[in-house]
């Protein structure tokens, strides 16, 4: 059987047809749901990027793998998504991007120059396309072309619409790797990490006037000043996050979010038809998600970053084509799962370090008990980091925050000690707070367990003597770990 295990970043889970949006155009992506399953209710652990898919790889909630930001490095001691591929016999091949920095513990020095950048390549992996932030290999093809482009990755991606389609940042991918999987016998497995629908909001080619910003939907209004946390408050003032006033330029970043996202998609198309053209798609697992979702001026906010639940339901598929269903499962499920799923379809020992749990019995539609809520954190340290005096450790650690996502009510713990609670029974947008008091005492508590019973336990669950009790780590991870940091 082959892997293909895919990224589509800051894809939001509602903005694809199969998940029932009114407007976007999704052929690809709806028929891989359609001969699979759609998690209806995914979530992300963690935003930005580097969190979000440090949660992902590592099958770990950020209160245990510790990558707060972009530029936290990864400890070299977890176990990954690249070494469960290796264990069953895979060579997993990347393809774009995944964002994990270099553990300092295993730097040749402090002039490293690994030190110096955040997104590296997560251990495990080898490497068919390697694009690092600055889209060196895509710049490099465009002006090969003949296009004049700028350096900076942000110019680069804003002239998409400028270029046909066929040369966007997608396609580039999109072509290496299909040029690599000529040449691989069955039994492959490849990481394809894009970067659309990350902002800027710039689709490619024709994509780009395919949706009229006139039948986009307007965005959930943030509710009045003196109904906002600090944070949210504080987020509105700044220009980076901040959606725009003008309705008319909210609805042109949304139709090129839109644009983006039939983009890539059809970038997908490309792919599933070059392994059907090997006969080999009857036997290929997909798996499809994101990092985190986006905001898209809900709540008046951009981009990905705070409490509210745009920036972390994400797109969630998994098409195996040993268990045809098209079926939808509503029941809660996270990005810390898709590790132990994953060990569970190869055939493996799931990693001892897992916080999530196997989708198994869910994907054969099995009577199993399962979460109440979906969980996920936000750490904003990184603003203090900045320059100058480094805040004290408890400044620092009041920083973050931790949200559960249940069936009625949304409870949101801030380092700070406030909270917010709101009463999704009585309206869904989180624009209402919950004034009943045991409904907010009980989702509390439920917070509570879900931190005790998650904290880490890779090496707790186990006791060292010649009879080897507990729960031990797989050898064969022990060993692809001393290699790595050899």
């Amino acid at each position: 059987m082959n892997v293909l295990f895919i990224t589509l970043d800051q894809f939001r889970g509602d903005a694809y047809g199969a998940a029932g949006h009114p407007l976007v155009q999704t052929p690809t992506l709806d028929r891989v749901a359609s001969e699979g399953v759609r998690l209806a209710r995914h979530y992300s652990q963690a935003a930005p990027c580097a969190p979000g898919r440090a949660a992902l790889y590592t099958g770990m909630y950020q209160m245990n793998n510790r990558v707060v930001a972009n530029g936290t490095p990864l400890s070299r001691g977890f176990d990954n998504l690249a070494y469960v591929a290796r264990r069953a016999g895979y060579d997993p091949t990347l393809f774009g991007y995944t964002d994990q920095g270099l553990d300092p513990a295993i730097a040749n020095g402090d002039d490293d120059p690994r030190l110096s950048y955040y997104d590296g390549i997560l251990p495990g992996f080898s490497v068919g396309l390697y694009l690092p932030e600055t889209q060196a290999g895509w710049l490099q093809y465009l002006r090969a072309k003949g296009y004049d482009v700028p350096s900076g990755w942000q110019g680069l991606c804003q002239g998409e619409p400028e270029r046909p389609a066929e040369d966007s940042l997608s396609g580039f991918l999109t072509t290496r790797f299909t040029e690599w999987l000529a040449h691989q016998e069955s039994g492959w497995c490849a990481h394809l990490s894009y970067l659309r629908p990350h902002p800027p909001y710039a689709a490619a080619g024709e994509f780009a006037t395919l949706y009229d910003p006139a039948d986009v939907e307007l965005p959930i209004p943030p509710v009045e000043p003196d109904r906002r946390h600090p944070l949210h408050a504080a987020a509105l003032r700044w220009p980076q996050v901040a959606a725009p006033h003008d309705e008319a330029e909210m609805r042109r970043l949304k139709a090129q979010y839109y644009g983006m996202i039939s983009e890539v998609d059809s970038q997908l198309g490309r792919v599933v038809a070059a392994i059907e053209e090997r006969g080999e798609w009857g036997d290929t697992l997909v798996v499809i998600t994101s990092d985190h979702g986006e905001q898209l001026g809900d709540h008046g906010l951009m981009e990905k970053m705070g409490f509210f639940p745009q920036s972390y339901h994400i797109i969630g598929i998994w098409r195996d084509p040993r268990h045809p269903s098209g079926a939808t499962i509503t029941k809660f499920t996270e990005n810390v799962d898709l590790l132990a799923t994953l060990a569970d379809a190869l055939d493996v020992e799931q990693p001892v370090q897992s916080d999530g749990s196997s989708l198994t019995t869910l994907l054969r539609d099995e009577v199993v008990e399962w979460r109440e809520a979906a969980h996920y954190e936000w750490d904003s340290r990184f603003m203090l980091l900045g320059g100058g005096q480094i805040p004290s450790r408890e400044a620092l650690a009041r920083r973050n925050l931790a949200v559960s996502v249940g069936e009625d009510v949304a409870f949101v713990q801030f380092g700070d000690g406030s909270m917010k609670c709101f009463d999704l029974a009585a309206d869904p947008s989180w624009r209402t707070e919950c004034d009943d008091l045991e409904r907010v005492f009980y989702a509390m508590q439920q917070q509570l367990l879900w931190r005790q019973s998650h904290l880490r336990h890779d090496l707790t669950d186990m006791l060292l003597g010649p009879d080897r009790r507990g729960r031990w780590p797989n050898h064969a991870r022990i060993e692809s770990l001393a290699k790595a940091s050899s």
